[in-house]
């Protein structure tokens, strides 16, 4: 029996990535090294082997493997070829941030999340939450930075308001009026965006001991931050129009949650929706069992509207009496400016800001001035108008695609996320995915219990990538 370790999976490459062949190369197999797939000893194939599979000339691999050699991630061997150098304290250079060692830890909310902000390489991310920087503005973001920046240099240096930029309360005033939630600004408190918006309410309303709701599946990060607080957080199972009712009303009788998280519209990570009579019994069962609702409408922007698609929302329905409304800009302008708020009545807003002050003092003024600059100038309206008929032009043929693959799924008629079933466990999906410089969003990280899951997460902008394509037409035949 032969002791030569089997050959390495080679990169995929794209010749519409702006980056250079050998670069692609060079970069997918150092990070393979570094990240332990390729192991030392391990031999590469040969240079008529690797550019017939990645269909580039001989002289580029050539090129690829003299600059591993050079940086010290292979050695050649006359007439055998090369090979992974083993690696030594003296040669292995500091991770990269957001790097993760194959074995190191187990696929959980921490993995997915070390991934998705890596960027020593970036690599592929079809599972992530974010859109790619070439799908938002740049541009408009920066004019209005610019436009802050000459205001009196004074105005800049100083701690801003406890409850948030005035300006920028008032403003967001207008946006949730449009949205029939009427909400004064001493309503409305600014947040380092929506996770810290969580963070504030689960503390503010809730005590270690105390249990939580959650929709099951739902936004993943959430599940560890409340766990960290000492609270029980339990799933409610989602279906395809809101919550299981029934479910929701037996949990409830039993367990008498502090507060119910809850996507209304474009659920994440199922773009589906709330309907009006789900609304009305989530509604009703929060005053029978006393339990707050905290809406988390970070993808508000992202759903059409209208008489054709309506959306109902808990918060205009109850208007802030017993639900806590949430936003943000971080989906659907940027993610650097961390700008999100809360929405509720008077006395839970005061008391949130205070919880704020004790956590962060105040949030940035010079962010929060940016949205208002956008916001005020009619130029968000329009962005948003753009990113919705962006992710409108990819959808139907995504979804095709995505069938071609094997993957199946509910289609949903808006939003920026399909909910596919791969029929196969995806945390074994996403380890192959790894290995071939891709993250995928396996769906046992979207559930609180963790468990293994046949569904994954998919983004419609980060999947435009034939290399995600390739690699799922091979692992699920």
């Amino acid at each position: 029996m032969s002791n030569t370790p089997a050959a390495p999976a080679l990169p995929l490459l794209s010749r519409a990535s702006g980056e250079t062949l050998i670069d692609q190369i060079v970069r997918s197999l150092a990070a393979r090294i570094d990240d332990k797939l390729l192991r030392g000893g391990a031999r590469m194939p040969s240079i008529r082997q690797c550019a017939a599979s990645m269909n580039v000339s001989c002289a580029t691999v050539v090129a690829s493997y003299d600059k591993l050699v050079a940086r010290d991630y292979l050695e050649s061997r006359r007439g055998a070829g090369f090979f992974v150098r083993e690696r030594s304290p003296l040669n292995t250079p500091a991770p990269p941030p957001g790097a993760l060692e194959p074995g190191a830890q187990p696929m959980d909310v921490v993995w997915l999340i070390r991934n998705m902000f890596r960027q020593t390489p970036a690599i592929p991310a079809p599972g992530t939450g974010m859109l790619p920087a070439e799908w938002l503005d740049g541009d408009l973001v920066a004019r209005a930075l610019r436009d802050v920046s000459r205001q009196p240099g004074n105005l800049l240096l100083g701690y801003g308001a406890p409850q948030g930029f005035l300006p920028l309360r008032q403003q967001l005033q207008l946006k949730l009026a449009g949205l029939e939630i009427a909400c004064p600004p001493e309503q409305i408190v600014t947040t380092v965006g929506v996770m810290q918006a969580l963070d504030l309410v689960a503390r503010e309303f809730a005590r270690p001991g105390d249990c939580i709701f959650v929709d099951d599946p739902a936004y993943w990060l959430m599940f560890g931050a409340f766990a960290a607080m000492g609270v029980q957080v339990i799933g409610i199972p989602r279906l395809k129009d809101g919550p299981d009712i029934a479910m929701l009303e037996q949990l409830a009788a039993v367990h008498r949650p502090k507060l119910y998280v809850i996507n209304s519209v474009l659920h994440n990570p199922s773009s589906t929706s709330l309907s009006a009579a789900k609304a009305f019994q989530v509604l009703r069962l929060a005053e029978q069992h006393d339990f707050l609702v905290v809406e988390d409408d970070i993808y508000c922007d992202m759903h059409p509207g209208g008489a054709a698609q309506p959306a109902t929302r808990l918060a205009a329905l109850d208007q802030l009496r017993r639900v806590i409304y949430l936003g943000g800009f971080s989906k659907s302008l940027s993610a650097n400016l961390r700008v999100g708020f809360i929405a509720t009545s008077k006395e839970r807003a005061q008391r949130l800001a205070d919880r704020k002050m004790l956590a962060t003092l105040t949030t940035s003024d010079i962010g929060e001035r940016v949205v208002y600059k956008i916001l005020s100038q009619g130029l968000y309206r329009k962005h948003a108008e753009r990113l919705r008929a962006r992710l409108d032009k990819v959808r139907d043929g995504t979804y095709r695609r995505a069938e071609r693959a094997g993957l199946r799924f509910d289609a949903a008629p808006a939003g920026m996320f399909i909910w596919a079933d791969a029929g196969c466990d995806t945390n074994v999906l996403a380890e192959k995915a790894l290995a071939e410089g891709l993250v995928l969003g396996p769906g046992s990280l979207f559930s609180p219990r963790q468990l293994p899951s046949s569904f994954m997460r998919l983004n419609l902008a980060t999947v435009q990538d034939e290399r995600v394509w390739r690699f799922f037409e091979r692992a699920l035949g």
